[in-house]
């Protein structure tokens, strides 16, 4: 009977997997996690609110409590918000002793956490408990003593009880560690917020040798200077410039130095010191030098003399760079610059025929653009500054004689000249400098801006060859056919608007068709000629299947008539 029951429980076979090969699509743990949060399958009702009557339940609930904390730092020790949480707590409870153990066991688990501490700490203080306050900052300063802010809040907290000892023994502690510049700051502020000018001036020897930069000793003789020890800041400037050397010379220390000097009064001190750095420290890192010096002699110096020294320093800088490079423009507008705000019109003029005389050696546009403002500016100067019309009229001349208009040309010069004639109120020789550029090398700006002199003066039938001349040159330019066509119906001229418009939709190639058309119908519109703007749709209709063409005419009616 045995082996017949056991034949009856046989384990059934499992099924063979014929096919090992991994699927096509996987599936991980990660997202069969976010499925689930996304569906909401585990989303659980908020728990009931309970109402603790006497003590009996109130130490049940407190036992549940601990009991889940208990269970969630079991499950992962190296939470730390899991802790937090537990301490904050049984802080609430008043239960401080307990708290304080927990931050204890936590930060057996990871001391090396700032928040941790931080928490720990000011739960000590908000619950009034100083002496633990202190051997907790103690203990986090010796095991972190590089995290700042533990020693920014032991500071704060011995200085908010009175114990200005304590607070100093507490920063002179985190400044064995060398800490960066805005510590150092904080100590030499707690000391002279007590009126301890001897110890701020001590610690400021300390820090201008553990950070040696150029801002740190100008501060400490600031410092000094604020406080009334004159000679003691002169001491510090001394031996900051001592320190630094020849090597390592920066303007910023000679400029502060001198403006200290020239605080109180001594202008030849400062004028030393101005002309020993600019001996020792190169032109490109001594602009400020230079500006500072500039100003000081002219309140106090010879104003010419110094300004010559400047002017000649930079002039003999420019002249080396042109020298090495003739066709760097970008020097010869800086040394152009120099020269007109200080020589005479024959100096400039003599600079300008130099700089202009470096043509381009290829007569391509991009090697001529920042050539050509070298002329303009030679133009302006001579119109503007020297007061010479005759001599301005000759530079616009031979520049656009120098110009190779049959390969490019400048637009700009040409209208530049035709505008300082008519300042001259010489319009003929306006007009046939640029009738000349349309005949030599006709471009778009140059017609439009000739058009638009002709239309300033009023001179209608000139615009109207122009537009002529220009439609000639560009049949296809929709927006030259609409502006001569609005001139047209400016003056009244309906018939000829609408010719110049006929005109226009008749042309074989244009850059911007639609525009032309919607231009004609709006003109046909506005004279009221509304079977003539059926019959241009009509047209349009028989060029273009666009859909908004297409809706309009059906609005019109005569979509059907045209097909």
């Amino acid at each position: 009977m045995a082996s017949t029951a056991a034949g009856k429980q046989r384990i059934p076979k499992v099924a063979k997997v014929k096919n090992k090969a991994p699927a096509e699509v996987q599936i991980t743990a990660e997202q069969l996690l976010r499925e689930a949060k996304e569906r909401e399958l585990e989303l659980l009702p908020p728990p009931p609110k309970q109402k603790i009557t006497d003590e009996e339940e109130l130490n049940d609930y407190k036992l549940r409590k601990r009991k889940t904390f208990e269970d969630n730092i079991r499950k992962n020790r190296t939470v730390i918000s899991n802790w937090i949480k537990y301490a904050q707590w049984e802080e609430s409870l008043k239960e401080v002793q307990r708290a304080r153990s927990i931050y204890e066991r936590a930060l057996d688990v990871d001391h090396r956490n700032i928040t941790l501490w931080l928490k720990y700490a000011e739960m000590e203080m908000k619950n009034r408990q100083v002496n633990h306050s202190r051997n907790i900052w103690d203990r986090a300063i010796t095991i972190l003593p590089r995290v700042n802010q533990f020693w920014y809040k032991y500071t704060y907290m011995e200085e908010m009880l009175g114990n200005v000892a304590g607070t100093r023994q507490v920063f002179e502690r985190w400044m064995e560690w060398q800490p960066e510049e805005q510590a150092w700051h904080s100590y030499i502020n707690f000391e002279l917020r007590y009126k301890e000018v001897d110890r701020a001036r001590s610690i400021y020897e300390r820090f201008v040798i553990v950070h040696p930069d150029v801002k740190n000793w100008i501060k400490y003789a600031r410092f000094e200077e604020k406080h009334g020890y004159i000679a003691h800041a002169r001491k510090v400037y001394e031996r900051a410039v001592e320190f630094f050397g020849e090597d390592h010379m920066d303007e910023n220390l000679y400029v502060a130095f001198a403006k200290f000097e020239e605080n109180q009064k001594e202008s030849e001190r400062v004028r030393v010191i101005y002309k020993y750095a600019l001996d020792r420290i190169s032109k490109q890192q001594a602009q400020e030098l230079f500006k500072n010096y500039t100003i000081f002699e002219k309140k106090y110096g010879d104003r010419r003399g110094i300004e010559d020294i400047i002017v000649n320093k930079r002039r003999f800088q420019y002249e080396e760079e042109v020298k090495a490079n003739p066709h760097n423009y970008d020097a010869w507008f800086d040394y152009l610059r120099l020269v007109e705000s200080d020589t005479d019109a024959d100096t400039v003029r003599e600079v300008y025929e130099r700089a202009i005389a470096n043509v381009p050696p290829t007569k391509e546009k991009r090697h001529w653009k920042r050539y050509i403002y070298l002329w303009i500016n030679y133009a302006l100067y001579e119109e503007l500054e020297a007061k010479d019309p005759e001599r301005t009229r000759q530079v616009y001349q031979a520049c656009l004689e120098l110009i190779p208009h049959k390969k490019f040309t400048f637009a700009k010069m040409w209208l530049m000249y035709a505008q300082f004639e008519i300042r001259q109120k010489n319009l003929p020789f306006a007009r046939k400098a640029l009738g000349t550029s349309i005949g030599k090398c006709p471009k778009h700006k140059l017609f439009k801006g000739y058009i638009e002199l002709e239309l300033q003066l009023r001179e209608f039938d000139r615009c109207r060859k122009l537009y002529e001349k220009f439609l000639e040159f560009a049949p296809e330019n929709c927006t030259t056919w609409i502006k001569f066509a609005e001139l047209e119906t400016i003056l009244g001229d309906v018939e000829r608007a609408r010719a110049v418009h006929e005109l226009a939709i008749g042309q074989p190639r244009l850059d911007m068709p639609e525009v032309l058309w919607k231009s004609y119908i709006d003109f046909e519109i506005e004279q009221e000629e509304f079977e003539k703007t059926r019959n241009l749709y009509r047209r349009l209709l028989q060029r273009t299947q666009h859909v908004k063409v297409l809706v309009i005419c059906t609005h019109l009616g005569l979509f059907t008539s045209a097909l």
